[in-house]
């Protein structure tokens, strides 16, 4: 059935919580329709309630933590915040759903739920209480691990890689859009201000201004860039559109970086603080992404003028031309033609963005096959094709037009190709959705994959990859072969850029069932190796792969994760802040990783 086919709620927010005061992270009041069938659909495609029991005594303790120890810390941690803003972890775990994630485990688990849960959380309301939580962790001795919201969920979501740690959630109750400028072009953000509610403020303000946002709108701002994500736009690589942080060290001292560093005139912040990424010495940002090295509690993002626009889909017929419709794509992008992120799909996603259930198309075991993909993707408006591609034209009217007439004549290069235009396609499509997130308006559409499976969760494996004919074979043969060594559906992007790709796989299964995680393990396990063998990394993965991926990068001895352990040392000397987050444990945990089951 179609997410169109559920009959919309009357009270809207009963049933999916609304981006409110009291609601932080919650939906707009314009998706929030949207947002209740995609959760109707969601839920009446589970077999299970997604919520566990738990026979152990709660809550799960840090390792090498007494219970009295705990006991006392937490009553510490409670006079530094209040007792309201710290919870135990003690209930049956609820894996919930995208608007109403926990932050207690992963909830698309692929062990044991349990395995990956805080004993606690608690919930900072400004830099300082973030300081001050973290030299109590430093005085106890708790790891602790920070989220912003916890909404990365191929990637492990809030679980802690550590079982046991006190969960910092960040967005509760530090989610505010701290300035918006319309001559500098940035804006200034708490770790809890989501898409969705970044939109919305820039829209409140009038100025014509565009965020950039990932395919739906829930995750963090923050977060997202400082685990260098990406969305659509010509801003598309958030990292790389950030400027100024403010971060709290492992010690509790507190810093910022760039012209931050620089006090403003009557102890005002630096009026460049968002506007110049550099300031003056060595540029240290970038030793806050992907790592255990600091709590980002700001950050400076720069906005993009607003400007025309259109999104277009191509489609392809033949699998085997993917290489030559990569280079056709990147010499458009080198031309300047193409701009932002362009992502080329293999026609199943057609399918799985109406939200059908695999058992509706094909009801055996191991994948479903290619004629049968064809077959149903036939019927849908792209028709029978084995690739499709989403990209958008910016710039004046005039531009549009020509650069859609040197867009086409490309394309015609490739045979049985076809140039669609919105307008060609009904609005039940996905171009219209992916229209709006390559303009900046955050989305919820992107969720309906998930309906591929019962109990749907997803895994990313996402790769980098020259655009180049050889490689592009070798990648994709790579991934394809182990999906269908184990009987897994193979979902692939290639997120084409004008020196290399983001291959992002998205691997969907069935949280309820055992042997459908295992081969999700198994799949994951074998692509990092595999691909890295080739030379492809995984540059950005879920929390219990980090080991195999950092362990991946090994050139010269593996001096880089080396480097890294070194600075966790100096930094973080108790080793309290995150441990084995992206592969970088303190040394009070190294010697022990391999024995106590940390470290693959």
């Amino acid at each position: 059935m179609s997410p169109s086919a559920f009959p919309v709620p009357k009270e809207p927010s009963e049933l999916v919580p609304l981006l409110t005061e009291s609601h932080h992270s919650g939906i707009p009041i314009r998706l929030a329709s949207a947002a209740e069938n995609a959760k109707s659909h969601y839920k009446s495609n589970s077999t299970v309630s997604g919520i566990t029991p738990r026979d152990e005594d709660l809550p799960t303790l840090p390792p090498g933590i007494e219970r009295a120890q705990f006991n006392v810390a937490i009553t510490d941690l409670e006079s530094l915040v209040g007792s309201e803003n710290v919870e135990l972890n003690t209930q049956p775990l609820n894996d919930g759903w995208y608007m109403e994630h926990p932050n207690t485990h992963d909830a698309f688990h692929l062990l044991d739920p349990t395995n990956t849960v805080s004993s606690a959380a608690v919930y900072p309301s400004s830099t300082e209480e973030v300081s001050a939580v973290v030299k109590w962790a430093n005085h106890h001795e708790i790891p602790l691990w920070p989220i912003s919201i916890g909404r990365n969920l191929g990637y492990g979501g809030a679980a802690p890689r550590v079982r046991g740690s006190v969960v910092v959630d960040l967005g509760r109750r530090m989610n505010e859009v701290l300035k918006i400028d319309s001559v500098q072009l940035c804006c200034l953000v708490e770790p809890g201000v989501s898409y969705f509610k970044l939109y919305e403020e820039v829209q409140k303000s009038g100025y014509p201004l565009w965020i950039d946002t990932p395919d739906i709108g829930g995750g963090s701002v923050l977060g997202n860039a400082v685990d260098r994500g990406m969305g659509y736009t010509p801003m598309a690589d958030h990292f790389a559109n950030h400027c100024g942080l403010e971060v709290v060290l492992p010690n509790g001292n507190v810093l910022r970086t760039g012209m931050g560093a620089l006090p403003g005139p009557n102890g005002q912040d630096n009026p460049t603080w968002q506007a110049f990424q550099y300031g003056y010495g060595p540029y240290i940002d970038g030793i806050f992404t992907q790592s255990n090295f600091g709590i980002v509690t700001k950050m400076g993002m720069w906005l993009m003028p607003e400007t025309d626009h259109l999104t277009f889909v191509v489609a392809f017929p033949e699998e085997e031309d993917l290489p030559e419709i990569i280079e056709t794509v990147r010499q458009l992008m080198a031309k300047e033609i193409i701009q932002g992120s362009p992502q080329l799909r293999h026609v199943i996603q057609e399918l799985t963005a109406t939200g059908i259930n695999r058992d509706e198309l094909y009801p055996g075991d191991g994948q479903v096959p290619s004629d049968v993909i064809r077959l149903h993707a036939s019927t849908l408006p792209c028709g029978d094709c084995s690739w499709v591609l989403y990209a958008t034209l910016y710039g004046t009217p005039s531009q549009i037009q020509s650069d859609l007439t040197t867009a086409k004549s490309a394309f015609a290069q490739c045979p049985g190709s076809r140039v669609l235009l919105p307008c060609d396609l009904p609005k039940s499509h996905y171009i219209h959705s992916c229209a709006n997130v390559s303009s900046g308006v955050p989305e919820i559409r992107g969720l309906e994959c998930l309906n591929w499976k019962h109990n749907g969760a997803h895994l990313f494996f996402s790769p980098i990859c020259p655009p180049k004919g050889d490689d592009i074979r070798t990648i994709y043969g790579i991934v394809s072969r182990i999906h269908r060594d184990h009987g897994l559906d193979i979902f692939p992007t290639f997120c084409v850029a004008l020196r290399e790709i983001h291959l992002i796989i998205n691997i969907i299964y069935d949280r309820a069932s055992l042997s459908e995680k295992q081969r999700a393990e198994t799949v994951m396990t074998r692509m990092i190796d595999e691909c890295a063998a080739a030379g492809y990394g995984d540059y950005r993965t879920h929390i219990l792969f980090a080991d195999q991926v950092a362990g991946a990068y090994s050139w010269n001895n593996h001096v880089l994760l080396k480097f890294h352990e070194n600075m966790k040392d100096m930094l973080d000397e108790k080793g309290i802040l995150a441990p084995g987050r992206n592969g970088i444990w303190p040394r009070k945990y190294r010697e022990g990783l391999i024995a106590n089951g940390f470290r693959s």
